[in-house]
């Protein structure tokens, strides 16, 4: 693939190594940022300490402050903020480009109180004629690895197999490996949903409990992800795949998922105000607890488990009552749909 120019929205731990993949593969990286400080760092120090205390980026990864600069003369755009900004940003970038563009996102999580996937909302705030059909980039992968060129196989969804196809070339090298799919509903919700259950796994852990009990909420936990994923017009298939099974095994068994470090904190006794705070970092698993269980209210999904997380988070449930719900719910049948 010939040199293209990528504007990487998010300078948070994954937009800096999404950048760096993208860097080895010898194209031109603009990550924009609104806190002047990291970006300068970026530019002077090429480091960004907040996520990487040890990582030097290459120097011909530049950070800018300006939407337009960044913006300016790109084949491709990728998103890497936060969900509940996701929205604004993408408005923001509607009314600053003059050309049309890919458009790809690699967050994970459902828009608060509209319930909508990432794409749904970039296909609203970004006028058909600025842009191609969207990407999901989404599957097992933590910014710690991949910052060090750990091997990280993930997938690229989009409507538009040529499109995906574009951006699984525009990433692949010798550690970093997309696969396409066309199921964006199901790479999408698989992505946000995983992280309610990483907090549950968390929680487990804090609490106390073994092996057995965090294979029993990632397997039950696979299962009412699809259920609603599924609901929603998903392919069961592809929760199989590496952004349904892979991405909720890497992120419900591992120190790296701040979802996972949230519900162990949770377990552990602490507040959430307190743990959000010294985190840092957004826990997507939290919001999205709140945006799940609302549209599993509304779509008639059973969802024991997101429910049990939602009674602990914003209902001011005890996480011991909580899995005593749970276990002592109807009995069921494994394959049960409804």
């Amino acid at each position: 693939m010939e040199k293209q120019k990528i504007a990487v929205l998010g300078p948070g731990s994954w937009g800096t190594a999404l950048s760096q993949v993208l860097n080895d593969n010898g194209h031109e990286v603009r990550i924009w940022g609104n806190v002047p400080e990291q970006i300068d760092e970026i530019n002077q120090q090429h480091t960004n300490t907040r996520y990487f205390k040890d990582v030097v980026l290459d120097e011909n990864i530049t950070a800018y402050a300006d939407l337009a600069q960044a913006l300016k003369g790109v084949d491709a755009v990728l998103f890497v903020v936060p969900t509940k900004v996701t929205r604004l940003v993408a408005k923001q970038v509607a009314a600053t480009l003059d050309h049309k563009v890919v458009i790809m996102h690699a967050s994970k999580g459902l828009e608060p109180d509209s319930h909508k996937r990432l794409s749904q909302v970039l296909e609203e705030e970004i006028p058909v004629e600025l842009r191609s059909e969207i990407v999901a980039v989404s599957g097992p992968s933590h910014a710690e690895e991949t910052i060090v060129r750990d091997i990280t196989l993930i997938s690229a969804a989009s409507k538009d197999l040529d499109t995906a196809k574009y951006v699984q070339t525009l990433f692949s090298n010798h550690y970093f490996r997309l696969y396409t799919n066309n199921d964006v509903i199901g790479v999408e919700t698989a992505g946000a949903l995983k992280n309610i259950i990483a907090v549950g796994a968390g929680a487990l852990h804090g609490l106390g409990y073994g092996d057995n009990a965090k294979a029993a909420i990632i397997a039950r936990g696979l299962t009412e992800i699809t259920r609603l994923g599924v609901k929603m017009g998903a392919n069961p298939l592809t929760y199989s795949g590496l952004s349904g099974v892979g991405d909720l095994i890497v992120t419900g068994t591992s120190v790296h998922s701040r979802n996972w470090r949230a519900g162990d904190q949770l377990g552990r006794g602490e507040k959430l105000e307190d743990i959000e705070r010294n985190m840092g970092m957004v826990i997507e698993g939290i919001s999205t607890t709140k945006a799940a269980y609302e549209l599993a209210q509304e779509l008639g999904v059973y969802m024991p488990i997101t429910q049990a997380i939602y009674s602990v988070i914003y209902q001011s449930a005890s996480i011991d009552q909580a899995i005593k719900t749970i276990m002592s719910s109807e009995f069921r049948e494994e394959n049960e749909w409804s």
